[in-house]
């Protein structure tokens, strides 16, 4: 009953981060869940990007205030604000990582947990953006 108490709150505070990630108009967000994985460093990665330092600096503001919002607690680490190229807002279970665009194509950080899931997550209310695969379908 503990474990799926844990699960639960880790998912809730993925969900709020991403909520951050929207209020700044993060791009391309990402929801990594590693809880499947032997040995990973946490239950999720919310990976997003940003087109300039002052809109990843915004969005990591964002993403701490709404998790303080929602459930009181401080980041427990974050790394990168003196260049905002890549931030990382570490909360144990979760870990946001916010890149600045060209940065997220050079480290490809999805593709070096591809064998967790990967959700692509969007605003609530939002539509999903059409790939081939599914406007395809909706031709027929």
């Amino acid at each position: 009953m503990v474990s799926k108490k844990i699960k639960a709150a880790s998912e809730m505070l993925a969900t709020i981060a991403a909520e951050g990630v929207f209020e700044k108009k993060g791009e391309d967000v990402v929801q990594i869940d590693l809880r499947n994985i032997k040995n990973a460093v946490a239950d999720f990665f919310i990976v997003c990007h940003g087109n300039s330092r002052a809109q990843v600096e915004a969005i990591a503001d964002s993403v701490q205030a709404e998790i303080k919002k929602a459930v009181g607690i401080n980041v427990w680490k974050k790394e990168g604000l003196e260049n905002a190229e890549w931030v990382l807002l570490d909360y144990v279970d979760v870990v946001i990582h916010i890149f600045q665009e060209a940065n997220r194509k050079y480290y490809r950080l999805e593709e070096l947990w591809a064998d967790a899931g990967l959700k692509q997550l969007v605003p609530e209310g939002a539509k999903p953006k059409k790939t081939k695969k599914n406007s395809s379908a909706e031709a027929s």
